[in-house]
Parts: structure tokens; C-alpha cells; sequence
């Protein structure tokens, strides 16, 4: 079966009723979650990992992308209204989009917005189906060095691409891999930093700690910000739809975000963030109009949105191919996908293929629903952002404890969910970043294992980690993702620091 096939045999599977309707849940799920400041969709995924424990796999993983590309969409309409950036990579949309809305031209920003993220979403969901297969006959001749290799550029991935610096990042990922060390040993069968508590036997659970990590770590730094005032919503003005001109302009940075976003988003050490910097800088120098950068370019919106949700696509391809998250969502995915008792890779090609096909068409069809959710109902996205944030938090409170309770009713999860929660806070105060601590307990336990049976293989001889081309471009390409992010992030972010420079001046 060609790829046209399995996309044909996934969309039998997307066109399901209930499996409509959880792709529906997902994006209006996703939409309210990036329309509100500081609920991304990694919180959000986190919070319904333990509700949709006993639920159907395919309709529970098809929601939870559905939530990741809703975020990527409404997070421009917190950035255009209000300029609090949900998320990193809505900076630049913040930038340009907040300063046409304060111009009177809200609307068409929200449209270059919208149909920007519908045709890049679209465009890099089809290179998606393409390219996953190809990916997929690569990683079906790895060996256990060869996983081991990938694990480690993982877990370099998730600590340079994430937090202030890297060094804070590693000291993230190593908190995870020292969690992932409780419990049983899988080799040997000796309990392992048990503490002679019978509920650490089984290690700690996924979900309790990306719970307590993403929603109530979240909920005691907001909280924490006493000083905090909200910040002024901006109506939207006149026409909600774009002019001749508007689209004549458009146009262009909608395609040009999108080949921009997807590669990068593909990247073990890319990032929707990354993504949107380069857009942004590419724009302001093949610009008609590059005096109006800053002051509100409609290309400094349309490129960067496209950007964005290109790159959520992206993001996919190392998750479902490699079972390698490279953002805070796609690791809390990865969580969802072993709570079903799944495991992201190659052979969930071979072994679970209408999931992975239905999940993929589905994310074609979520891409409409998309469009027809933000346009028509902007004025419900905007009413959203008047909820009190001490109603909103708190109700993120207990929806989490409920939904730990109802996953594992234990007085110990529910202290690990409380010590965690804590830890998190902590974390978020000093800017250590959360998803390596997460990453590192999901995929520790596998590093260990295959580095053990590489060992094993080769007597103990340490060479055999490069001993196969596979491996050593692996590792050779892991010592790289700590250099690329800053790289990139100095060339791509320059053009946007210089621009705000110039602002204040």
C-alpha cells in the first residue's frame, strides 16, 4: 500500500462519528486554551491524561492533537487583543498583530492569523503523511545502540531546546532520570529508591508528575504574581475579513512560513518558537514595506502564524516515527500514547497503522473545523479572556486532584501530586524548565534498557555506542542540537530584539 492508501484507510477511520466528535472536543478545547493567557495546551493534554484513562485510544489521541493544533491557533488571538503571548512562539505575533489591532485593524490580523494557520496546518499535515513513512524505514534497522543513541539526542533535544539555558535544561533532564529510577529494576527484578513504600514499587506514574508539573505547578506561579494586572483587551474593530490588499500580501508569507515551520518543527532540535523568529526575520527583508515592521506589518503576522502551526505538524514526525518529543506537548502526548499502553516508533507503524493513519487524516479534517471555529466565533474567544484568573486556576486545582483521584484513589499519589506540584513551582521561580523533567522519567527507563542490552551485546565494551554509523551520526548530531538552537535562536531573534530596540527608541 502506497501513502495515498493508508491516508484513505485513515480518513475511513477519521470520518467515524465519535471519532468526529473527539477531533471537535480537541480544537474547541485547544482554541480556549490558547485564547486564555498561560493555559497551553501541554497543561491542558496534562489535565485530561488521567480523565481519559479507561476512553478510546484513537478518539483520546486524536483529541489531544486536535488540542495542540486549537492552541497553536487561538494563541494569536490572546497575542493580537490582549499581547500576552501564551506561549514563546506567539512573541512575534504579539509584536505586529497587537499593534494593527491598536491601529483599528484587529480583524484583518485575526484573518491573516486564521487562514494563515489553516493553510500551513493543511499543507504540512500532507508532507506529514509523506514523510513519516520514509522516516519510519530508516529507524526499522536500529539496534539497541542505535536506540540508545537517539534516546540521548532526545534528551539533548529536550534540554537545549527548552529553558533559559541549556545547563538549566540538563539540570531538568537529570531530575526525570533520577525519577525514572524508582521501582523495579526491569533487569535485575530488585526494587530500586522504593523507600519501602509499596506504591513506588511500579515507579512514579507519567501522569501524576506531568499533572502536577504542568497544572498545579502553573496554578502556584500565577498565583505567586501578586503584583499582576491584567492587561487591557483591545475590541475588535470594524471588518473582520481581509481587503484585495491584505491577501495580495499575505499571500506569500503564509507559503513561505510554511517551508520555513515544517522542517524546522521536523527537527530534533527545532521548535515552533525557532520557527517563528526565522519567519518574522525572513519577512522584514523580502518586505515591499519594510518601514511598517513594528508599527504593524500584516507579514509580520501572516508568516509567523503560518510558521507556527507548520511546525506543530512538524513536530509529529520525530514523535510518531522515533517516539522523540521535541516540545512540551509532544511530551505529554508521548505520555498519552504509553498510557494506552503504546509506544510512539516505527513499529507502531506496522502494529497499530489505523491509528496512526486515522490520527493523521484527522488532523486534515481538524484543520477545518479550525477555520470554521475561529472566524465566525471570534467575539466567544474574546468574552473568554474576562474569566477571573483566581476562578480559572483554582477550577485547574481541582480538576487535577479529581482527576488523579479518579486515575489511582491512593493517599501517596495524591502527596506526589502536592510534592511535585511544588517542585514545579520552585522551578518555574528559578526558570528551570519543566518538559526535560517529564521527557527524562518517560524515556529514561527505555534509554537505560537498550544501553544495558548494547552492553550486554558487546561485553561490556563501551566503543560498540559508536560502533555503528547509525549511532555515531545519532551522538555526532546530539553534540550539534546543543549548538544549532543557539545559533538559530541569535539569528532569528536578532531581527526581533533590533525591532524592539527601535521601538522603545
Amino acid at each position: 500500500m502506497n501513502t495515498f492508501d493508508f491516508l484513505l484507510q485513515g480518513l475511513s477511520v477519521a470520518l467515524d462519528p465519535m471519532i468526529l466528535l473527539y477531533a471537535l472536543i480537541g480544537v474547541t478545547l485547544g482554541t480556549a486554551v490558547g485564547v486564555l493567557p498561560g493555559i497551553g495546551p501541554a497543561l491542558t493534554v496534562a489535565l485530561l491524561l488521567p480523565v481519559t484513562y479507561g476512553l478510546d485510544p484513537a478518539g483520546s489521541l486524536i483529541m489531544f492533537a486536535g488540542i495542540y493544533y486549537g492552541g497553536m491557533y487561538g494563541g494569536s488571538t490572546t497575542s493580537i487583543l490582549l499581547n500576552t503571548p501564551g506561549e514563546s512562539a506567539s512573541i512575534v505575533t504579539a509584536l505586529e498583530g497587537n499593534k494593527m489591532a491598536r491601529a483599528g485593524r484587529g480583524g484583518p490580523a485575526l484573518a491573516t492569523a486564521a487562514i494563515g494557520s489553516f493553510i500551513a496546518g493543511l499543507a504540512a499535515t500532507v508532507l506529514l503523511a509523506f514523510v513519516a513513512p520514509t522516516v519510519v524505514k530508516l529507524a526499522l534497522v536500529f539496534g539497541p545502540r542505535d536506540y540508545f543513541a537517539l534516546m540521548v539526542l532526545a534528551f539533548v533535544t529536550v534540554s537545549s531546546a527548552f529553558g533559559e539555558s541549556a545547563r538549566k535544561g540538563l539540570i531538568s533532564l537529570f531530575i526525570g532520570l533520577a525519577l525514572a529510577l524508582v521501582g523495579i529494576d526491569q533487569l535485575t527484578g530488585q526494587a530500586r529508591l522504593s523507600f519501602g513504600v509499596p506504591q513506588l514499587l511500579d515507579g512514579i506514574e507519567v501522569t501524576t508528575l506531568a499533572v502536577a508539573m504542568f497544572a498545579v505547578g502553573e496554578a502556584m506561579f500565577v498565583t505567586g504574581k501578586r503584583d499582576a494586572v491584567d492587561d487591557e483587551v483591545i475590541a475588535v474593530k470594524g471588518s473582520v475579513w481581509m481587503t484585495a490588499k491584505d491577501w495580495a500580501r499575505s499571500w506569500k508569507p503564509w507559503l513561505r512560513g510554511t517551508i520555513i515551520g515544517f522542517p524546522i518543527g521536523a527537527m530534533p532540535a527545532g521548535g515552533a518558537d525557532i520557527a517563528t523568529f526565522l519567519s518574522y526575520a525572513a519577512e522584514k527583508k523580502m518586505s515591499k514595506h519594510p518601514e511598517e515592521f513594528g508599527n504593524g506589518a500584516i507579514e509580520g503576522v501572516a508568516g509567523p502564524e503560518a510558521a507556527n502551526n507548520a511546525s506543530a505538524a512538524g513536530t509529529l514526525v520525530p514523535l510518531l516515527t522515533l517516539g522523540l518529543p521535541t516540545t512540551a506537548t509532544a511530551a505529554i502526548m508521548l505520555a498519552g500514547f504509553q498510557q494506552f499502553g503504546l509506544q510512539p516508533g516505527p513499529l507502531l507503524f506496522a502494529t497499530n497503522p489505523q491509528l496512526v493513519w486515522g490520527l493523521i487524516a484527522s488532523l486534515l479534517i481538524a484543520n477545518f473545523m479550525l477555520l470554521v471555529l475561529n472566524l465566525p466565533l471570534i467575539g466567544l474567544w474574546v468574552k473568554l479572556l474576562t474569566i477571573p484568573r483566581p476562578w480559572l486556576y483554582a477550577g485547574i486545582l481541582v480538576f487535577a486532584t479529581l482527576g488523579t483521584i479518579g486515575a489511582n484513589p491512593s493517599p501517596v499519589e495524591l502527596s506526589m501530586l502536592l510534592i511535585f506540584g511544588v517542585m514545579g513551582y520552585a522551578m518555574r521561580l528559578y526558570g528551570y524548565p519543566i518538559a526535560p523533567v517529564v521527557v527524562g522519567l518517560i524515556l529514561g527507563p527505555m534509554a537505560e534498557q537498550q544501553l544495558r542490552r548494547a552492553l550486554s551485546i558487546s561485553q561490556g565494551d563501551l566503543t560498540t555506542l559508536v560502533g555503528s554509523p547509525v549511532s555515531a551520526t545519532l551522538l555526532a548530531l546530539s553534540a550539534l542540537a546543543l549548538i544549532v538552537p543557539l545559533i538559530l535562536r541569535a539569528r532569528g531573534k536578532g531581527a526581533v530584539l533590533n525591532q524592539l530596540a527601535s521601538d522603545e527608541d
